[in-house]
C-alpha cells in the first residue's frame, strides 16, 4: 500500500483536534472529508452561530465539511459513504455507531489522550492531573462497540511535572497526538492496512483502572475538607477551563462564588478546612491538613486576577470562610 492510497475522513471538534488535521494536510495525506460539531449559538441570545475549530480549519483549506446532528441518519450515512474512504481518524469528537465506524475497509483509529486502558472517557487530561498522576500520554486504538476499549496501536508518554495545570498537559498532548497519528499512518500503510495491535488487557500492569468521565459544574466545587494535595492537584486540573471553585461566606451570611485558577502548597498547619487566612499580601485558605496559598482568583462577575490585587479590594476577608 502508498501513502496516495489512503482516503481519510477526519472526525473532530475543538482547538486539540485541529493539530491533527493540520498535520494531516501539511504532510500530504488525502483527506476527502471533514466530520464536526454543528454550529453552537453563541451569545447573550444564543442568536450568532459559532462554528467549530475544525470546521474553521477545513473551510480555509477548500475541505468538505459535514456536521450531522444524529450519527445513525440516513442522509448522514449515506453522504460519509459517498466520500469512498478507506480510513477513518477521530480526534475529541463524539461517540461514534457502528454503521460510522465500521464502515471503512481499513477501519477507525481514535487518538486518545491517555495511555489507555487508563483513563477511558471524555476528560482524560484533567482526570489524570487531578488525580495527581506523574505520567500521561496519548494512544491510537482501532474503535469497536464499547468506549475506548479498542485494540491498541501505539503509544507515546508525557510527563506531567508538578506544577503542570490541565491547559500545559492539554496543548503537550495536542502536539504529540499529531505525531503519533502521523506515525499509525505510516505503520498502517507498511502493513498494508493492517497493522499489529494490542489488546487493552495486555498492556494493563493489573493496577485499578482510573476512569474519565464528563466533567460538570458540580464536579468543580472544591471539598477544603481533603487534604492540601489533593486540592492543589484538583485546581491544576480544572485550570484554566471549566475552573475549580468554591463558595466564600461573608460574616452575615453573603455567598460569593470564588474559582481558583492557580494555587500554591505551603506546608503550614491547616486552621481548620474552609478557614481563610492572610499576611496582608497573600492570601490562604485551610485544606484538612495544611494552608494553601491561592495565587490566582476569579470572583464571579470579575475578571480573573491575582490574588494580591484581589485583597486591595477586600475588606475583613478573614472573617470570611469556605464552604467545605
Amino acid at each position: 500500500m502508498k501513502k496516495e492510497d489512503l482516503r481519510i475522513v477526519f472526525m473532530g471538534t475543538p482547538e486539540f483536534a485541529v493539530e491533527t488535521l493540520r498535520a494531516l494536510v501539511e504532510n500530504g495525506y488525502q483527506v476527502v472529508a471533514v466530520v464536526t460539531q454543528p454550529d453552537k449559538p453563541v451569545g447573550r441570545h444564543g442568536s450568532v452561530l459559532q462554528a467549530s475549530a475544525v470546521k474553521q480549519y477545513a473551510l480555509e483549506h477548500g475541505l468538505p465539511v459535514l456536521q450531522p446532528v444524529k450519527m445513525k441518519g440516513p442522509e448522514f450515512v449515506e453522504t460519509l459513504r459517498s466520500y469512498r474512504a478507506n480510513l477513518q481518524v477521530v480526534v475529541a469528537f463524539r461517540m461514534l455507531p457502528e454503521v460510522v465506524w465500521a464502515m471503512p475497509a481499513l477501519g477507525t483509529f481514535n487518538v486518545h489522550a491517555a495511555l489507555l486502558p487508563q483513563y477511558r472517557g471524555a476528560a482524560p487530561i484533567n482526570w489524570a492531573v487531578i488525580n495527581g498522576e506523574t505520567r500521561t500520554g496519548v494512544t491510537t486504538f482501532f474503535l469497536d462497540h464499547d468506549i475506548d476499549t479498542g485494540r491498541i496501536i501505539m503509544q507515546k508518554p508525557f510527563d506531567i511535572p508538578d506544577d503542570a495545570d490541565a491547559e500545559y498537559v492539554y496543548d503537550g498532548l495536542m502536539h504529540l497526538g499529531a505525531q503519533i497519528c502521523l506515525e499509525t499512518l505510516e505503520a498502517i500503510v507498511a502493513a498494508d492496512g493492517h497493522p499489529e495491535t494490542t489488546a487493552q488487557d495486555s498492556v494493563s500492569d493489573g493496577s485499578p483502572i482510573s476512569t474519565a468521565p464528563k466533567i460538570f459544574k458540580e464536579t468543580c466545587q472544591i471539598d477544603w475538607s481533603s487534604s492540601a494535595k489533593q486540592v492543589y492537584d484538583f485546581v491544576r486540573g480544572l485550570s484554566p477551563v471549566p475552573g475549580a471553585w468554591t463558595t466564600l461566606v461573608s460574616a452575615d451570611g453573603q455567598e460569593t462564588v470564588l474559582k481558583i485558577y492557580k494555587a500554591r502548597k505551603t506546608g503550614q498547619p491547616s486552621l481548620g478546612p474552609g478557614v481563610i487566612s492572610t499576611d496582608g499580601k497573600r492570601l490562604f485558605i485551610s485544606a484538612a491538613d495544611e494552608l494553601l496559598e491561592v495565587v490566582e482568583l476569579q470572583l464571579a462577575g470579575k475578571k480573573r486576577m491575582a490574588a494580591r490585587d484581589f485583597l486591595n479590594g477586600q475588606k475583613q476577608i478573614e472573617t470570611w470562610r469556605a464552604k467545605k
